[in-house]
């Protein structure tokens, strides 16, 4: 999908004064993965600033957790299915950071998963700050195995921090950049099953957080604190 083909069709460019609930619901409550933060809509884990996204971690007592931060979505709101979806984000810093770009089948509410299947964009580990990942989870027939194809690749060099994470998404391949490189490829024909529709030939919905400690991230670095993972923007081409 070379760029003079590409056609945008949607933006968020994270520009005024509050989140446009047109398009995003706030997530409440714990995370999952044994993770530790309690994600709230206030201002002070989730808001807009300087025209970007900003998402803050918190070390404070809030409802039993000892950390808060923030989680939007387009559940029902904005659907994504084939073309190329940039995200233009700078990373937070330190141990126990989880923050991810990521998508998940509209079936999500009805089916459950791994039925919805899986398009992790971007994550990224602050233990291992070099490194940026994207997978593709999917399930068996029976729906409950799960199967994954993932890559990682190391974090070019950049000035200001800010990266532009992308898929590139068709009936055929969800392709991964980061800065215009090529780090990973999925043949969407290894999610067919016999019977059914390819779950990733359905809409899939857009996630973005930022989560703290948990099975991948580990252990909470207490002085990083706030904690912040910047959103320029995001763009869906066909």
């Amino acid at each position: 999908m070379q760029s003079q083909e590409r056609k945008l069709v949607w933006a968020e460019e994270f520009e005024g004064k509050k989140i446009n609930i047109e398009n995003w619901n706030f997530k409440r409550g714990l995370g999952h993965n044994n993770e530790q933060q309690y994600y709230t809509p206030r201002a002070k884990n989730i808001r807009m600033e300087n025209g970007m996204l900003v998402i803050e971690a918190k070390k404070e007592n809030y409802k039993g957790s000892k950390y808060t931060s923030g989680r939007i979505n387009t559940i029902g709101k904005k659907l994504f299915k084939y073309g190329r979806i940039e995200i233009r984000a700078k990373l937070p810093k330190g141990n126990g950071t989880w923050p991810a770009i990521w998508m998940l089948g509209e079936n999500k509410e009805r089916d459950g998963y791994p039925a919805s299947g899986e398009i992790d964009i971007m994550e990224h580990v602050g233990k291992s700050p070099r490194e940026i990942h994207g997978a593709i989870h999917y399930p068996e027939l029976d729906n409950k195995k799960l199967n994954s194809s993932a890559a990682s690749f190391e974090i070019p060099l950049s000035k200001d921090g800010f990266h532009k994470y992308a898929i590139e998404w068709d009936k055929k391949n969800i392709n991964y950049f980061i800065d215009e490189k090529l780090f990973h490829c999925f043949s969407i024909e290894d999610a067919e099953r016999e019977g059914r529709e390819n779950i990733f030939q359905k809409p899939f919905y857009l996630i973005i957080n930022l989560a703290l400690g948990g099975k991948w991230a580990g252990e909470i670095d207490d002085a990083i604190f706030p904690a912040r993972f910047y959103v320029d923007y995001i763009r869906y081409y066909k």
